[in-house]
């Protein structure tokens, strides 16, 4: 599907986005869309930020066991 996508498509639609977008909003667009790959990629592989919180959650809670 994407095979017939070559360098020069790539520039083009580089610079449609610049023109449509203009150059103080394209980094933006950039990591918004970087940030919703990421969050799809993580989504599809069972990862939240939830599951990433609770071990240390633990930790922490361990830790202030221990001091009292």
């Amino acid at each position: 599907m994407f095979s017939q996508i070559g360098p020069m498509e790539i520039v083009l639609v580089l610079v449609i986005a610049l023109l449509v977008l203009g150059p103080k909003r394209l980094p933006e667009a950039g990591r918004s869309i970087g940030k919703g790959m990421r969050e799809f990629k993580d989504s599809i592989a069972g990862i939240t930020k939830d599951e990433d919180q609770q071990p240390q959650q633990d930790l922490t809670a361990a830790r202030e066991r221990e001091v009292a």
